[in-house]
């Protein structure tokens, strides 16, 4: 089904050639990736890339911070300099925390009019399939504050990233990257009719993720297989892209992809997009789409991945090893006599799922194969992607089907994805054509005692499961030679022009800004200190370390705007003590800065032992902060309050022998934390101190290895370790010395 190649590949007249090996950075230009960047970039180098995006979007779990660190940096701010897209799909049915969701919109909507934004009300599109309808452009670019900013399957290169990326944009600067790698994706074949683009997607996933064939890279889809896809399976594969860690995506665009525009009344937005005569590539995974069968991916990762044959033929063994690798209990009694596994709960919605043709897909199956109608025992929630996706349900009968089946139809909301709506019972399974399973993500909450499970599956697995009377089902199984047909989409943008503000370029100064209790600003920030002495106060020995886990979502969010209150959280469900200790330490430096050594007394042996061992450690010079150790972090969100949180609480440094993402290690840098590389063990554990001298000279001078102490109190002893920071550019550099964004644009 798959064949992967880790080494150049080049691709000439849409076959694999063979060429001369120096001709490798010649043809590397040839990419659609290179020349859309090429285009965007603003620096004189091809290599350091400094890209200025056509629009940028952010959705309102992000939005508000963004604002305020652009009004913090800048105090007499006036006008978004291209169009920014405040969407509200995260916090608009959560229910926690009082007046706080509307509170965030007005002051969303209020902001688009002071500056000049746009702004789309709650339930009307989720944030990436707005930008679909509204924004994408063969050969543009769109930045967005959430992970799965991917658009590639119209033309269109997106970045998602942490909301310190886009204030750089709204402040005028650039998107500073080297130039990536581009690995090919070529399809071939035609699926059947039981397949659907999860299915495609998971096949991917489940070979790319491990390997890091894709990481911070970018995946070119090419190939004759594509024309054989419709626009919005494409769509539906592109967005789950960012589960192999690649840093974009981009495909060849046709005549499909001209009709979708022209659909959308946007048909300027169209051109075509190919490669050319020659390309070269860093890597290639070759996927014959006529041998994709249904997939799943287990809790608690989407490169958890297994055909659904294989999980009917081994369920227990399977369960029993999630079990014992997730924390999970009762999993195992899922399994049914004879083979097979029963599910309680079926989802399909969001970015991936909530897309015209699976929700009609997944509608026919079930009236075709369940009689339709769905048991007590199994519920399905359907969340079209878009409000006028919703409005072609219904008006083509869609909708009618799925309800008098007993299935449940809600707006355009991202809560499934992250836990805030549609919480399974405790030891609960689900099945979801969703973008994420991470654990806990789903919204259980673990220092409650609960647990539960998700798995991805397709939405048309998902509605064979419903079929079936909640027994896992491919889709496979039932449907052979079809599933018939639906009414075609009508896109009517009537909706938008009644609801959404258009303000771009039309920015209105005399606007005030509508603040509410639950809206603070960022705290005061000092800038790097001559040395430093950190703390370690979370030691996470995990392979991955997803960004949910080091600031849950869900209910956690209802403090997005208050980064105080959402610090709270910080590593709540993996190291509970964390927060604690963070602010014990937070408390040290105060008192450093203060000059009460009285307050630091717990330090004495620390300064003790660096005296005897000819180090002494002047409190005068050297900054004292807390420390997060992980091997992997950062995989998943690109919600940059995973870094912003630490620092809040006094964090100043990641140890780690790897950041899964680039945007995690960014996000670091942009909130003043320094991402420390440490190769093989530790040989730190939590509790110790780590001495790093000279810190703010050696970042200064771009050093890739500093030396560093660490400092064992209980057993009285000193180890000389080596840190490194890689690639560490002059920007990013100068950005550590300052202590954050904020405090570099002040300055700037």
């Amino acid at each position: 089904m798959i064949k992967i190649k880790d080494g150049g590949v080049f691709v000439k007249n849409g076959s694999v050639a063979e060429i001369e090996p120096s001709k490798k950075d010649e043809y590397a230009k040839n990419t659609m990736a290179y020349q859309i960047l090429k285009e965007h970039n603003h620096s004189q180098s091809e290599k350091d890339l400094k890209i200025k995006f056509d629009s940028i979007v952010a959705h309102d779990i992000t939005y508000v911070g963004i604002v305020q660190t652009v009004r913090a940096a800048k105090k007499d701010y006036d006008e978004f300099p291209i169009p920014f897209v405040l969407t509200n799909c995260h916090n608009s049915l959560c229910a926690v925390g009082g007046t706080t969701n509307e509170d965030d919109h007005i002051y969303g909507l209020s902001a688009a009019k002071k500056y000049g934004g746009v702004f789309v009300p709650p339930h009307m599109a989720i944030i990436h399939q707005y930008m679909r309808e509204a924004y994408a452009t063969c050969g543009g670019m769109i930045l967005g504050s959430d992970s799965h900013t991917r658009h590639g399957a119209l033309g269109t290169l997106g970045f998602g990233e942490g909301g310190g990326e886009l204030v750089k944009q709204l402040l005028g600067y650039t998107y500073d990257i080297a130039m990536p790698e581009v690995v090919a994706v070529y399809l071939t074949g035609s699926p059947s009719p039981g397949i659907g683009p999860q299915d495609v997607a998971l096949a991917i996933i489940g070979e790319v993720f491990k390997s890091g064939l894709a990481k911070n890279k970018v995946l070119e889809f090419i190939g004759p297989g594509i024309e054989n896809l419709s626009v919005e399976f494409r769509i539906s594969v592109d967005v789950m892209t960012t589960e192999t860690t690649c840093i974009s995506s981009i495909w060849t665009t046709d005549e499909k992809v001209e009709e979708y525009y022209n659909l959308h009344g946007r048909k300027d937005a169209y051109k075509r997009l190919t490669p050319g005569e020659t390309a070269y590539y860093d890597g290639m995974v070759e996927l014959d789409l006529s041998k994709v069968v249904p997939m799943i991916a287990l809790p608690f990762h989407p490169c958890n991945v297994y055909t659904v044959k294989e999980v009917q033929e081994n369920a227990p063994d399977l369960l029993r090893e999630i079990e014992r690798e997730g924390g999970a209990e009762g999993l195992t009694d899922l399994c049914l006599k004879g083979g097979g596994m029963r599910v309680d709960q079926g989802i399909i919605g969001s970015c991936a799922g909530g897309l015209y043709e699976s929700v009609a897909d997944a509608a026919n199956i079930i009236e075709t194969y369940g009689r339709g109608s769905l048991n007590d025992a199994f519920s399905l929630s359907v969340y079209p992607a878009s409000q006028p996706i919703y409005l072609s349900l219904v008006e083509n009968g869609i909708a009618a089907k799925l309800l008098k089946a007993g299935a449940v139809l809600k707006t355009a909301f991202c809560g499934p994805c992250f836990g805030a709506g549609d919480v399974p019972k405790n030891n609960g399974f689900s099945i979801r054509h969703v973008t994420r399973n991470f654990p806990n993500r789903e919204g259980a909450k673990p220092s409650l005692g609960q647990t539960s499970a998700v798995a991805l599956m397709d939405a048309k697995s998902v509605a064979a499961t419903c079929a079936n009377g909640g027994v896992l089902t491919g889709a496979d199984e039932l449907v052979e030679s079809g599933i018939g047909s639906s009414p075609a989409y009508f896109f009517d943008s009537s909706i938008y022009q009644k609801r959404v503000y258009e303000g771009y370029g039309k920015p209105n100064p005399a606007e005030e800004l509508q603040f509410a209790p639950g809206i603070k600003d960022w705290p005061d920030f000092q800038g790097l200190a001559e040395n430093l002495l950190l703390c370690t106060a979370a030691f996470i020995e995990d392979e991955v370390t997803t960004t949910d886990e080091l600031i849950p979502s869900g209910e956690t969010s209802t403090f997005r705007s208050n980064p105080h209150a959402l610090a709270e959280f910080t590593l709540s469900r993996r190291v509970p003590s964390y927060v604690a200790r963070a602010k014990e330490i937070r408390g040290w430096e105060e008192s450093r800065r203060n000059k009460s050594p009285e307050n630091i007394a717990e330090l004495e042996k620390v300064f003790k032992l660096m005296k005897e061992g000819g180090r002494p450690i002047s409190m005068d010079n050297t900054a004292i902060g807390s420390l997060v150790y992980a091997k992997k972090p950062g995989d998943g969100s690109a919600r940059e309050q995973a870094a912003s949180c630490q620092r809040v609480l006094g964090g100043l440094a990641n140890i780690s022998r790897e950041y899964a993402t680039k945007r995690y290690r960014t996000n670091l840098i942009n909130w003043g934390m320094i991402p420390f590389i440490k190769q093989g063990e530790a040989e730190f554990k939590l509790g110790d101190y780590i001495y790093v001298p000279m810190i703010r000279k050696n970042i200064e001078a771009l050093a890739e290895n500093l030396p560093a102490y660490v400092i064992d109190t209980e057993n009285e002893s000193i180890k000389e370790i080596s840190l490194s920071l890689p690639e560490l550019s002059e920007i990013e550099a100068e950005l550590l010395q300052k202590g954050c964004l904020i405090n570099y644009y002040k300055c700037d």
